[in-house]
C-alpha cells in the first residue's frame, strides 16, 4: 500500500510507519472468487497483495460487464469506508493474495494522521478519473485502440508497484474476462490481439506480455497518462 500511495501522494516516514502497521488479514483466493458482492455491507476493505482484481456488475440477464481492474496496492472497495452498501461486486481474475484490514483501524489511523484521509480521498478521485477514461475508452475508439489503450494503462500501474521488466509483465486475463473489460467478444478479442501482434506493437507468451513499440502502441491507443495522476518517477 506503501508504494502505490507514494505513487499518487507524498507520505512521511511517520505515514508510512502508520501504514505498515496497520493490522491486516492475510486471505489467499483461487481464480474467479468474488470478494465482496453487490448489496453487502462490509466492516472491511481490501488491499490487493498480489494477483488481479476486477470491478464488475450483471445486467439482469446475466451479462457482465468489467468495470474496473485491479492490481497490487489498489484498495478496490475504499469507498465500502463511507457508503454502508456497496453497489458493485469485486472478484479474482487470477490466484491472489489479499489484505483485509477493519474499517474501525482505517478511521483511527486516519484520526491519528489527517493527511492519510486526504491520501485515500485522492486515491477514490484518481480511481473516478480512471472510470472517466475508460467510459471515453468504450464509448469511442475501436476494439484496436481499446485494447491498445488498456494495455498501456496496466503497463504504467504496474510499473508504479514494481511489477513491470522491460516493458514486460503480467498479464492474467483470459480472453473472456478481456471481452467483459472492453465490450467485444472473445473472439474478437483474439483477432485483436492477433493484429496488434502482426504489427509489431505486443508480443505474448502465455500469461505475460511485453510491449516493443512503446511509443507506437500509445499512439495507436491515443494513450496520454495524464488522468492516472501519478507522481515524479510513477509518472
Amino acid at each position: 500500500m506503501n508504494r502505490k500511495l507514494s505513487s499518487i501522494f507524498p507520505l512521511t516516514d511517520e505515514e508510512a510507519r502508520a501504514i505498515r502497521e496497520l493490522p491486516i488479514q492475510v486471505v489467499e483466493l483461487k481464480s474467479g472468487q468474488d470478494i465482496v458482492r453487490l448489496g453487502e455491507r462490509p466492516y472491511q476493505c481490501c488491499l490487493i497483495l498480489q494477483g488481479f482484481t476486477c470491478v464488475y456488475k450483471l445486467s439482469v440477464g446475466g451479462k457482465r460487464q468489467i468495470m474496473a481492474l485491479h492490481v497490487p496496492g489498489d484498495i478496490p472497495d475504499l469507498q465500502s469506508l463511507h457508503l454502508e452498501v456497496m453497489d458493485i461486486s469485486i472478484a479474482s481474475i487470477s490466484p491472489c493474495a489479499v489484505g483485509f484490514f477493519q474499517h474501525e483501524d482505517a478511521r483511527r489511523m486516519c484520526e491519528h494522521h489527517p493527511r492519510l484521509t486526504a491520501a485515500f480521498w485522492r486515491e477514490t478521485l484518481i480511481d473516478a478519473s480512471i472510470y472517466r477514461e475508460w467510459l471515453l475508452n468504450i464509448g469511442q475508439r475501436d476494439a484496436y485502440a481499446r485494447v491498445a489503450h488498456l494495455l498501456c494503462e496496466l503497463l504504467i500501474r504496474l510499473r508504479a508497484v514494481g511489477l513491470v521488466e522491460d516493458h514486460s509483465f503480467e498479464l492474467p486475463i483470459t480472453q473472456e474476462e478481456m471481452a467483459d473489460t472492453i465490450g467485444i467478444s472473445a473472439v474478437h478479442v483474439s483477432r485483436t490481439f492477433q493484429a496488434l501482434r502482426n504489427a509489431g506493437l505486443i508480443e505474448t507468451t502465455r500469461t505475460r506480455i511485453h510491449l516493443p513499440d512503446w511509443e507506437g502502441l500509445m499512439e495507436t491507443g491515443e494513450f496520454d497518462p495524464l488522468y492516472l495522476h501519478l507522481r515524479g518517477e510513477a509518472a
